[in-house]
């Protein structure tokens, strides 16, 4: 206090010019409990001592006036304080209702007297309940608040409290520099926090030098020694109250087990603290030997008791704060402060579940001596806040704001935004065509693209990219807000990464192929790509048979043959994202050559690439058209002109087709005894012509407890798309994928 009534004259009058009037700021400082006195004290003497800049009121609440914990209010007369206003605000009760109640009413005296005071800034300091009604008060009546100690973290319903203060408080002074950088991070603007350290450290830097010893014999008795007690502060966790008034009985049993004289203070005006008191009396604490059970000590006695002590033990965040300051040992239990800075003197109990765990702590700690911790302020905080307060100017509008991070193609919460409908820009890359589509969240297709699939990389992503471009420039004229973007490519993929690992010699020059990266760049939107048989089995999860069926699996027949599992309501990929290449189950080990590579695969009898293969030979022997069909010179002959001819009663294209068939349905009977799905369904162009065939190897060649599968051909017109454009919707509507 003598300190700052000698400040320089010269610099007060250099800031009041510099304000440009002689205004007073009022400042209201409210306090709760013994334990924000002790941080709001050194500002409060700081404030008095300049009567030129600063009016000063005090209001006080909460348990300070409350006989069980001391009647602290007296304190604050002591060190020649006017309370302006005395608030009884704490209900009386042992669980959580009580903490609501007392906010409320707290809520309901309060308006009165700001109305009274109408001061120009409201000082709140941390994160108690009280102090949360106190600011909520301050900000409906459009007071400035200063928080103190916003941004750290701790373990308990606090840090919800504390976060909650400091959105409605204006400016807010910190203790560390990692509460500054929450604060920043919760949007706060940096010009409106002050890192001064904690105000309380003014007066404990300077504390450890005086008389000691006559306060420790009268809390202790004669004949204590300094580093040879403990001193004990524990309070209920609101989030757990059985758990940690448990805690608090292993703790008084550890310390009477450890046999040293301990000074256990009562916990703090909490849901759970009357029965951590019955715990204390339960076993005789107030009337043991080694014991001194108090409600309250004075902070400057305080100061000197733990700074002596051998030990501090408890959940109090004075132990992990102030404590440090003095290298006293500390022990902290269980979680209350769980996220604190805390200096090497910190020994955490954080399962503090048994005595022994206990008690071995403080074998570990007790009669130790750390090096001093400056963590939470180096003496200087309270000059610091005093000069912050001054540079406050009342002129500047009273609407705080936050300072979010940009966001990149934010879209207002417009009602044209509103009425848009979802949807995915999905992409079907197959052997032959590659295919654009605006797929909608129920399944429509509202507008689609078809391109023949170039031969070379550059040219296939740069039309990939001109295609889906132009498609996204058309989903506003048809009012579709897209998502993402579900990319549905032959070969293996590494959905994850959205890579295609590899590809067979159906689509040339796309192995190792980054497809995410160039498109998310140029869209500014998330891509998912996946094997266009996995999209094919995501198709029918979400738009098809397989909806709500818990174990399936989907062949797909094309240009080439593929797959998905469905197993229980999620999509297999395998270790190596290999698992569901059912085109590549061999059937035959002296089969017809795969494009994979081998021999006897499906794929080699039953894709449209082998029906192809085997409706040229019999064309190169003139043994493919007969009655009913004719072909033009130039015309390509397909998989389309075998099915005609088998249709039109060529033997040889049946025979053809039924040994496709075959292959198809013996590969569908290892699928079964693999991995014995409920329901098998046939997609693609060729599907129909294989379903009977399909049926009946299954008939005759699987066993009989998975002869009863259903078989069916999808009823989806473009399954390829339809997965593409789940990738992205399933997302959207926070899918597991």
């Amino acid at each position: 206090e003598v300190y700052f009534k000698n400040l320089s004259k010269q610099k007060q009058k250099e800031v009041m010019e510099k304000n440009g009037n002689n205004h007073k700021l009022r400042v209201c400082v409210a306090t709760c409990n013994r334990a924000d006195y002790s941080k709001l004290a050194p500002i409060m003497f700081g404030i008095k001592a300049e009567p030129q800049f600063f009016e000063l009121d005090v209001v006080v609440l909460g348990s300070h006036l409350i006989d069980d914990y001391g009647n602290t209010y007296r304190m604050i007369e002591q060190d020649d304080f006017d309370i302006h206003t005395r608030l009884h605000t704490i209900v009386r009760g042992e669980d959580e209702a009580a903490m609501v109640e007392s906010v409320g009413l707290a809520l309901v005296k309060l308006p009165d007297v700001l109305n009274r005071l109408k001061p120009d800034i409201m000082i709140v300091h941390g994160d108690r309940f009280d102090a949360l009604a106190l600011a909520t008060s301050a900000a409906l009546m459009n007071i400035r608040i200063l928080h103190i100690e916003g941004g750290e973290v701790s373990g308990t319903i606090d840090d919800s409290i504390r976060h909650a203060i400091t959105k409605l408080a204006h400016y807010h002074v910190c203790c560390t520099r990692s509460a500054e950088q929450h604060l920043i991070a919760m949007c706060e603007d940096h010009d409106r926090i002050l890192l001064a350290g904690c105000p309380s450290y003014d007066k404990l830097l300077s504390a450890k030098n005086k008389d000691y010893m006559s306060i420790i014999r009268m809390w202790l008795g004669e004949d204590v020694k300094t580093r040879d007690y403990i001193v004990a502060l524990q309070h209920p966790v609101t989030t757990d109250i059985k758990h940690s008034i448990k805690m608090f009985e292993l703790t008084l049993d550890a310390l009477i087990s450890f046999n040293k004289r301990t000074l256990v203070l009562f916990p703090n005006v909490d849901a759970g603290d009357k029965e951590m008191v019955r715990v204390m009396r339960k076993k005789g604490i107030e009337h043991h030997p080694n014991f001194r059970a108090v409600k309250h000590v004075p902070f400057d006695q305080f100061i000197q008791l733990v700074a002596h002590a051998g030990c501090m033990i408890g959940n109090s965040s004075c132990g992990v704060r102030e404590v440090g300051a003095f290298g006293t040992p500390v022990i902290n239990l269980g979680t209350r402060q769980t996220g604190r800075e805390t200096g090497e003197n910190v020994l955490h109990v954080r399962d503090a579940d048994t005595q022994d765990k206990i008690l071995h702590a403080l074998q570990l700690q007790f009669g130790k001596q750390y090096p001093c911790s400056k963590i939470y302020g180096d003496g200087n905080a309270v000059p610091r806040i005093l000069k912050f307060l001054k540079s406050i100017d009342l002129k500047e509008p009273l609407q705080k704001k936050f300072c979010f991070p940009p966001v990149k193609d934010n879209i207002s919460q417009d009602i044209d935004h509103i009425l848009e409908t979802q949807s995915a820009l999905a992409v079907d890359l197959g052997g032959t065509n590659l295919r654009v589509a605006i797929v909608s969240m129920k399944g429509e297709i509202v507008k689609k693209y078809t391109q023949l699939n170039p031969k070379t990389y550059e040219d296939r992503l740069a039309l990939i990219l001109k295609m889906c471009v132009e498609a996204a420039s058309e989903a506003v004229n048809v009012n579709c807000r897209i998502l993402g973007v579900g990319i549905s490519t032959g070969g293996r993929v590494n959905p994850r990464e959205g890579i295609v690992l590899h590809s067979t010699k159906l689509i040339q020059e796309w192995s190792s192929v980054d497809l995410r990266t160039p498109i998310s760049d140029a869209l500014h939107l998330p891509v998912w790509v996946d094997n266009d048989g996995n999209c094919a089995a995501l198709a029918e999860r979400k738009f098809g048979h397989g909806k709500g069926i818990e174990n399936f699996v989907t062949l797909i027949t094309g240009t080439g043959i593929g797959g998905g599992i469905v197993h229980q309501h999620e999509l297999i990929h395998g270790s190596s994202f290999c698992a569901a290449e059912l085109g590549h189950i061999v059937v035959s080990l002296d089969g017809p050559d795969c494009l994979c590579g081998s021999q006897g695969c499906i794929e080699a009898y039953a894709s449209g690439i082998a029906l192809q293969r085997e409706a040229k030979k019999l064309h190169d022997d003139d043994l493919l058209l007969v009655e009913g069909m004719s072909m033009k010179e130039e015309e390509i002959v397909s998989a389309a002109h075998l099915i005609q001819a088998a249709k039109l009663g060529n033997t040889k294209a049946e025979s053809i087709l039924r040994t496709a068939g075959t292959a198809l349905g013996l590969g569908v009977v290892n699928i079964l005894h693999t991995v014995n799905p409920s329901l098998v369904i046939l997609s693609g162009v060729l599907a129909n012509h294989y379903v009977n065939a399909v049926k009946e190897v299954i008939n005759r060649q699987a066993l009989s407890s998975v002869k009863t599968v259903d078989v069916v051909v999808s009823n989806l017109a473009d399954p390829a798309l339809l997965g593409a454009a789940s990738l992205v919707l399933d997302y959207t509507t926070r899918r597991i994928y």
